[in-house]
């Protein structure tokens, strides 16, 4: 196993940094990382917005939720689904408008977008933790996507997609055990066998509830079926639609 391998295998999700910045030439890196990563028909259609000024730091904090790794980090980069430029290109080209709506307004373009921008950001993750640092994904800034759009000016067709807090770590956190890996890897087409699942299902449910439990001292032992379901029992941003409507994405 190389060292590239043991790093990826080694993550989780880091929520205290020391209070240190980072440089411009490693924030230039892992930007330019998350360039490198694969871009469906060379679209790229993403746009990254690093947040230096504290002010705006404390305020997405408040929009994400509260929460304190948002504001105290060494660099906070927002990822934001990006339609606008192509709008952009073809008007260099002379295109009009209406010719390249429908395009832009289709659901295939949309998925475009989320796929390019999360490939970029997870190249940015992997190059900011060889460099030593610690990463959090931060999708609370969903919970006010309006004013977190307001906040950073996006135009039109532009959508905050999720925060990356990134920083040197204060301490480590512990590593969440994954889905056993026969539960989410199929030879050949999906396994159906649903009393195979549920086994897994079931073995990994007692691996979380044990977890837990030693994480908390016993006053957590929360199951992973459990807290899925209490997930699916309530919905969240089921205003999301009528928002990316409102930003020029109806989904045609």
């Amino acid at each position: 196993m190389n060292d590239v391998i043991k790093m990826v295998l080694n993550h989780r999700s880091i929520r205290s940094y020391l209070d240190k910045p980072l440089t411009e030439e490693q924030i230039k890196i892992i930007v330019q990382s998350a360039q490198a990563a694969a871009t469906s028909s060379y679209v790229q259609a993403y746009s990254i917005i690093g947040i230096k000024n504290q002010l705006q730091k404390d305020k997405l904090a408040e929009l994400a939720g509260n929460q304190a790794y948002v504001a105290k980090n060494g660099h906070f980069f927002v990822f934001c689904l990006d339609l606008h430029r192509l709008e952009i290109a073809a008007e260099i080209e002379g295109a009009k408008p209406e010719t390249i709506e429908l395009t832009l307004n289709s659901t295939e373009m949309f998925m475009i977008g989320l796929i390019d921008t999360a490939l970029a950001a997870q190249n940015a993750a992997i190059a900011a933790e060889s460099m030593g640092l610690g990463i959090c994904y931060i999708g609370g800034l969903r919970n006010q996507l309006k004013a977190v759009t307001e906040l950073l000016q996006l135009p039109k067709r532009v959508i905050p997609l999720f925060g990356l807090s990134v920083g040197y770590p204060a301490n480590l956190s512990d590593q969440k055990p994954r889905l056993p890996l026969l539960s989410v890897y199929h030879d050949d087409g999906y396994n159906q066998d649903k009393e195979q699942l549920m086994e897994y299902l079931h073995t990994y449910d007692q691996e979380i509830s044990n977890y837990y439990s030693e994480r908390t001292q016993g006053a957590r032992s929360e199951r992973w079926t459990e807290a899925m379901t209490k997930l699916l029992q309530n919905p969240k941003r089921l205003e999301m639609k009528q928002f990316l409507k409102d930003n020029k994405i109806p989904l045609e």
